[in-house]
């Protein structure tokens, strides 16, 4: 049989005489430059039961369950949250009923940034890009009639994570459920916030220290949950490629573990709560490689450099979404094919969770028929395509594999600068972040600017804009947050409220673990921007740099 070389000298560049190679882009997202074709020669020293193994086995590259999709199909959680806690909640129910089998919980913004929908500062956001929770009031309501030892449940919360997991845990409490049987995922990752997203209120080292406050609390009071979820998806929204987002948000992961270390914690306690979250854009075979190779620096790393025993504190559990970023306001229902293949990628890559985009994203929150669209796509591709009845069967394909290591080897790169640079909050604080994301933000729409990278819709391929109903959020919303506000503060004991709020600033001032704080004054009905407020007052707040 040829070699790859004689073959390409003797077979392939005389056909492109021929027949030259079309004059496109051929990188993939994250700027790697794919050959014409790929043969064991390119594996190298790649050795399959050191790089591969079998599934639920060290490195996890195959993934971290040895049945995958024939034993459990992976969660379909689609992201929902708009308006009141009464319109969430029936939206919840539709998707419930239409087969979704977890709940995703999206928070507006004066939420997301730890403000009570009567403040000055919420007025037109209450309700626009999530539903509005100010106290346990909103939860009780939000969650009405869902049982949480029977419905898992991830809220997309990090700033004020604290008071919101408080909140949903003291609902729970309040409807006599076990705490042991509870399970879900609080997404809590502040770092990703400093470098993306830039929801942040405290400074970083008290935001990191609120986080490390769930590792101790979260596995001996909510051992099923898991409290944190290490998110790279608002890092790959906000321009990174895929090597950055992995890179990036493996540092971030490991940064909370080297913090959790040093407060004294058992690795093998929190290690296995930590779970992580993942954007799935375009490039097909990017994506599926970019999980295989999170999962085996996950591991290696865990054992190898931070001494984790247990193999459970190995294993890089996963939530993915497809890309939001990616979905063009033209042409929308060009999306639903994206989403589709964005979806396939996740899960022939082996994802544990699956959140699929609505085709209208760009536009407006989902409408309910966008939304069920969404999730009909993800039920499609699990009982009718067939990939759900063999286990990672891109395994052994040599450009899967060699992809999967050349984005293993730079990320691993990354992370090594990271580290010499001084750890994660160094990265922050001298914007390494933000202009490493921005260089590649701004190549990408150089290529889609110039015709290098075609986006079909967008640069090529454009018809008249094609009108799809939106779905629109009744400003009355903000007047029915403000009155159920007006009635908790008339309502709670102040005595009780005050005293708790007492408490949190005094954990806050003397450095104890603040959850207790915060599940008090969730039962005490004091408000969310009463808790942030109070913080505030001991940590202070966070203004991002300039930089030049």
């Amino acid at each position: 049989m040829k070699t790859k070389n004689e073959w390409m000298q003797s077979v392939y560049l005389p056909a492109t005489q021929k027949f030259p190679e079309r004059k496109y882009n051929f990188k993939n997202l994250s700027d790697l430059d794919p050959e014409p074709i790929y043969t064991a020669d390119d594996l190298g020293d790649w050795d399959p039961g050191r790089d591969l193994g079998y599934p639920g086995e060290f490195p996890y590259t195959r993934g971290v369950q040895s049945s995958v999709y024939r034993g459990k199909l992976w969660t379909m959680r689609m992201f929902a949250g708009f308006g009141s806690a009464e319109q969430t909640n029936e939206r919840f129910h539709a998707l419930l009923k239409a087969g979704q089998t977890g709940l995703s919980t999206a928070f507006d913004l004066p939420t997301l940034m730890g403000y009570d929908s009567d403040h000055p500062f919420s007025k037109g956001e209450v309700g626009k890009c999530g539903v509005a929770v100010s106290s346990l009031a909103d939860m009780e309501i939000l969650f009405q009639g869902i049982d949480p030892e029977q419905v898992t449940t991830s809220m997309t919360i990090n700033s004020p994570a604290n008071a919101i997991w408080a909140m949903y845990i003291a609902n729970a409490q309040k409807q006599g459920k076990d705490l042991t049987k509870i399970g879900g995922t609080i997404q809590n990752d502040i770092l990703k916030e400093f470098i993306a997203q830039k929801e942040f209120i405290y400074p970083p080292a008290p935001s990191v220290k609120l986080v490390i406050d769930t590792f101790e609390w979260g596995p001996r009071v909510v051992p099923r949950w898991n409290f944190i979820s290490v998110s790279g998806y608002h890092i790959r929204e906000a321009g990174a490629t895929g090597v950055q987002e992995l890179a990036f948000t493996l540092a971030d992961g490991f940064h909370y573990v080297e913090k959790a270390l040093e407060r004294g914690l058992d690795i093998d306690e929190f290690a296995p709560r930590i779970s992580f979250f993942w954007d799935i854009h375009n490039d097909f075979f990017e994506e599926i490689a970019k999980l295989r190779a999170a999962r085996r620096i996950w591991a290696r790393q865990m054992r190898d450099r931070y001494g984790a025993k247990n193999p459970r504190s190995w294993m890089l559990r996963t939530h993915s979404q497809t890309a939001g970023v990616s979905l063009p306001a033209q042409q929308p229902l060009n999306n639903i094919s994206r989403v589709a293949i964005q979806a396939l990628a996740a899960v022939l890559g082996g994802t544990q969770s699956l959140h699929t985009d609505a085709y209208d994203e760009a536009l407006a929150l989902p409408t309910e028929e966008a939304a069920t669209i969404a999730l009909r796509t993800q039920q499609i591709i699990a009982f009718e395509t067939g990939v759900a009845g063999v286990i990672d069967p891109l395994a052994g394909s040599y450009y899967v594999e060699k992809l999967t290591g050349d984005i293993e080897a730079a990320a691993l790169g990354y992370i090594e600068q990271i580290r010499n640079m001084g750890g994660v909050e160094a990265g922050i604080d001298n914007g390494f972040f933000q202009l490493e994301m921005a260089e590649a933000a701004y190549r990408y729409q150089r290529e889609v600017e110039t015709g290098d990278r075609i986006i079909v819709g967008v640069n090529d391929f454009v018809q008249d804009a094609v009108e799809v109903p939106i779905q629109l959020i009744d400003p009355e919303v903000e007047r029915v947050q403000e009155a159920r506000l007006a009635q908790v503060r008339r309502e709670r004991d102040p005595v009780r409220a005050e005293a708790a709020l007492a408490a949190l600033r005094d954990a806050a001032v003397t450095g104890a673990n603040t959850m207790p704080a915060f599940l008090e004054c969730a039962h005490a009905y004091t408000t969310l921007g009463e808790q942030m407020d109070t913080l505030k007052r001991v940590y202070g707040e966070y203004v991002e740099p300039v930089l030049v």
